[in-house]
C-alpha cells in the first residue's frame, strides 16, 4: 500500500514530533511511505519555550523524511499537496493537536481531494485543544470533517468527535509506546547517581509545565506524603508559564527541601536518568486525551499515578501498573504514593508494565490506519 504521512519529524521537539517520526519508521517497514515534514513549524513570537529544536543526537529523523513544508509560506503547503497528488497514495495521514494547522492543513486536504483519490486519516491527539474556546472548536470541526477517516486514545474522544464531526469512522487504539529509550534503560543507583540523587524515595513530575497538567496538585500533596514518608519530588521539565507562583506554593507549603526543579527542556540524552532514578511518576493532569509521558514512563517500566480521566483509564490497570486517582485531589495523589510505598511492590508493577507491552504497539495504530483504505 502506498501511504504519505504530513506532519512535524525531528529536529523539532515534543511528542508530536516523536510520535509522527516514529510513526514513519514502522509504517515504512509495511509499506511504500513518504513522509513531508516541517523545515518551519512556528513564527519566533509563538513559541513560548526557549527553542522549539532538539538538539539531542540520540533521536535523529528516519532516513527518507522530506522536510519541504514552511508554516508560513503557502508555497510550500501547494508543493507538498503537488507531492502528494503525484504520489497517488491510498492514504494520506495528518496527525492533528492545534488550531494554527488548520490552514495550512485545510490548503493541502482541498487540492489533494481535489486531484486524487487519496482518502484523509487524522491521527487526532487533542480532538479540542486543552485551553480551547468556541472559535478554536469551530476550526476543530471544519478541519476534521475534512476526513474520511480518524484515530483517538480513548471511548471518551471518539464520543468526543463524533458530536464535533458528525463522522462515525473512528477508530480507538492506544498510545503507541516510545519504545527508542528502551535500550537507554539503566539501574535505579546508576540512574540517581548520574543526576547527583541520593538513595532515597524519589517521585517524578516531567514534561512541559502549563496549567492542564495540575503541577499544583501534585506540590500541594507533598507536605501529605511528607507525613508518612520521606520522598524526594522531581519537577523536570521547562515552564511555559509563572514559574515564580510554583516557586511560592513550595515556599508556603515549606517543602522546598524535599523538592528539585530542573527548570529546562531536557536533551533526550537525559531522560533514562530522571525516569530510571525514579520509583512513581506522576501525571496530575486536569485534562488530557493521551499522554507521550505516560508512555515514557512505561518505556522505562515506571508506574505511574494519574488522574482518571481521557485514556488513562483504559491504559492504567489501578493497583497493578499504576494508581488511578480523581482530578485536582492533593489527597488522592498522596494516598496513591503512600500506598505505593506500603503497600506495592515496585519491581512486581515494572513486571507487569512489561507483560502488557503488546497492548501499547505501533503495530496496533497501524493495523487502525490500515483500516481506512479503500
Amino acid at each position: 500500500m502506498k501511504i504519505d504521512l504530513v506532519g512535524p519529524s525531528y529536529p523539532f521537539r515534543g511528542g508530536i514530533s516523536y510520535h509522527t517520526t516514529l510513526l514513519f519508521k514502522h509504517l515504512k517497514a509495511k509499506h511504500q511511505t513518504h513522509f513531508y515534514c516541517f523545515r518551519r513549524q512556528y513564527p519566533r513570537f509563538l513559541f513560548p519555550g526557549k527553542s522549539d529544536r532538539e538538539e539531542s543526537q540520540f533521536y535523529l529523523s528516519e532516513d527518507g523524511s522530506q522536510p519541504l513544508l514552511d508554516a508560513l509560506n503557502p508555497l510550500t503547503w501547494l508543493k507538498v499537496a503537488g507531492r502528494v497528488v503525484r504520489d497517488r497514495p491510498e492514504l494520506t495521514v495528518f496527525p492533528w493537536w492545534v488550531v494554527y494547522w488548520a490552514p495550512q492543513y485545510l490548503t493541502m486536504i482541498f487540492l489533494i481531494r481535489l486531484f486524487s483519490r487519496s482518502k484523509i486519516v487524522f491521527i487526532c491527539h487533542n480532538a479540542a485543544e486543552h485551553e480551547a474556546h468556541f472559535l478554536k472548536t469551530i476550526v476543530s470541526r471544519l478541519v476534521l470533517s475534512q476526513a474520511h477517516g480518524l484515530i483517538v486514545h480513548s471511548e471518551q474522544e471518539r464520543e468526543i468527535l463524533k458530536a464535533l464531526t458528525g463522522k462515525s469512522r473512528i477508530a480507538v487504539t492506544a498510545h503507541p509506546t516510545y519504545d527508542i529509550f528502551a535500550a537507554a534503560v539503566m539501574p535505579k543507583t546508576s540512574a540517581r547517581e548520574k543526576i547527583g540523587l541520593s538513595d532515597e524515595k524519589v517521585i517524578l513530575f516531567f514534561g512541559l509545565i502549563r496549567s492542564y497538567k495540575g503541577l499544583a496538585y501534585l506540590i500541594r500533596a507533598l507536605p501529605l506524603i511528607l507525613a508518612r514518608f520521606k520522598v524526594r519530588l522531581l519537577i523536570v521539565g521547562e515552564f511555559w508559564e509563572d514559574k515564580k507562583r510554583y516557586l511560592r506554593l513550595i515556599d508556603e507549603l515549606d517543602v522546598q527541601q524535599q523538592v528539585t526543579v530542573v527548570d529546562r527542556y531536557v536533551r533526550n540524552e537525559e531522560i533514562a536518568g530522571y525516569f530510571c532514578a525514579s520509583d512513581l511518576v506522576i501525571l496530575p493532569y486536569t485534562s488530557v486525551t493521551g499522554s507521550g509521558v505516560l508512555q515514557l514512563a512505561f518505556a522505562f517500566g515506571r508506574p505511574v499515578v494519574t488522574t482518571a480521566i481521557g485514556d488513562f483509564p483504559g491504559i492504567i490497570k489501578d493497583k497493578k501498573t499504576g494508581f488511578l486517582v480523581v482530578p485536582r485531589s492533593p489527597r488522592g495523589i498522596a494516598e496513591a504514593v503512600v500506598d505505593f510505598y506500603e503497600n506495592r511492590d515496585g519491581e512486581q508493577m515494572s513486571a507487569q508494565i512489561k507483560k502488557e507491552k503488546g497492548l501499547f504497539s505501533w503495530g496496533r495504530l497501524i493495523s487502525a490506519i490500515e483500516g481506512f483504505a479503500p
